[in-house]
């Protein structure tokens, strides 16, 4: 248990940061990637599997499963459930088949087909974020992508060497009915689904991507959680610079806004609540978790507003120590230490 007298010497570290000025003439640039050659490939699943003769099934089958086997144990086995006898009593093939031809599932693939049929500009946004990937983690493999349709149970996943699932069905638009498919999946919350859509597909999909880089912190402190976050969001705003940071944070531009104009605010009343080095799960996870709202902040504030400071401790901690790399960056495990580092003071109004 931390001792009361060092929970008093770091908060008085934090006040002093809060108030200490600092100057910042350093201007991030975004690198220039264009010579960088980038190859991947983009799977989509969901056609393979939902275009597949079924009077030759068997064969078209084992085709599919070839092709990536790591994925068809992923997905037909842990996701589905094809080889349960309990859940599919007939088989495997006979499953499979009555799966891609459920009324509502193939409604969900003819609703897939339309909205990306073609997917080549997601493909060029994917293409584009890979360049960067590879000039800031150039002994990381370039991931691929696999589309698949999950019925709504998962929308992305990393599985072997930094391949990349998405699940399109969670990107079916915020005005798809998703909540009138099941009213108590806390995943279809309004504030969730207003980010089911194209725009998000990237960054969402890059997500398990940069969290597989991102070690977990050393303690389960609010401050530590924080500066993960904050990390994780760095890392994805340097792989996605065109993409406005509401999305990244997936927020609406009104809540962005609010959280710009009241980061100080914000930095106080940790602060002032002790939060930073406070544990209870319970007490603390909104601010660092999808939520509706941050606790003890005004209603306008949205959820993970622990993250979002998170990201301007990194993003203030990054301009003091600019020849960092991300990987080093990755690397840095002391929040305590890495806060005091960061000299960040919130703006003034």
């Amino acid at each position: 248990m931390v001792q009361k007298s060092s929970l008093l010497f770091s908060f008085s570290i934090l006040l002093i940061l809060f108030s200490m000025s600092c100057s910042d003439d350093h201007l991030e640039k975004t690198p220039d990637v264009s010579d960088i050659s980038v190859h991947f490939k983009v799977r989509r699943f969901e056609n393979e599997l939902f275009q597949a003769d079924t009077l030759h099934f068997s064969k078209e089958l084992a085709q599919i499963k070839e092709k990536d086997l790591e994925f068809a144990e992923i997905y037909f086995n842990q996701m589905l459930g094809a080889n349960d006898p309990q859940i599919a009593p007939q088989g495997e093939e006979k499953y499979l088949i009555g799966f891609t031809h459920f009324k509502e599932v193939r409604k969900l693939y003819d609703t897939i087909q339309q909205l990306y049929a073609d997917f080549k500009p997601i493909e060029a946004d994917f293409q584009n974020a890979f360049k960067y990937f590879a000039y800031y983690f150039p002994r990381k493999s370039t991931p691929s992508i696999t589309t698949f349709i999950s019925e709504f149970s998962l929308g992305n996943f990393i599985y072997g060497e930094n391949n990349l699932a998405v699940g399109l069905d969670f990107y079916l638009g915020s005005t798809y009915p998703y909540q009138q498919k099941n009213p108590q999946n806390p995943n279809f919350s309004a504030y969730l689904t207003r980010t089911f859509n194209a725009e998000h597909i990237v960054s969402k999909t890059l997500q398990p991507l940069v969290d597989d880089l991102v070690p977990q912190p050393e303690t389960d402190h609010l401050l530590a959680l924080m500066i993960r976050e904050g990390k994780k969001l760095y890392i994805q705003e340097k792989l996605l610079p065109d993409t406005p940071d509401s999305i990244l944070m997936e927020v609406t531009r009104q809540q962005w806004d609010w959280l710009v104009e009241n980061e100080k605010e914000i930095f106080a009343y940790f602060v002032q609540e002790l939060l930073f080095y406070d544990s209870n799960w319970q007490k603390i996870r909104k601010y660092v978790e999808y939520s509706p709202n941050s606790p003890g902040m005004p209603v306008e504030a949205p959820g993970r507003t622990g993250a979002w400071l998170g990201w301007q401790i990194v993003k203030a901690f990054m301009k003091k120590n600019p020849s960092i790399t991300l990987t080093e960056l990755t690397q840095r495990a002391d929040s305590k230490q890495f806060l005091i580092e960061s000299a960040y003071k919130p703006p003034r109004k």
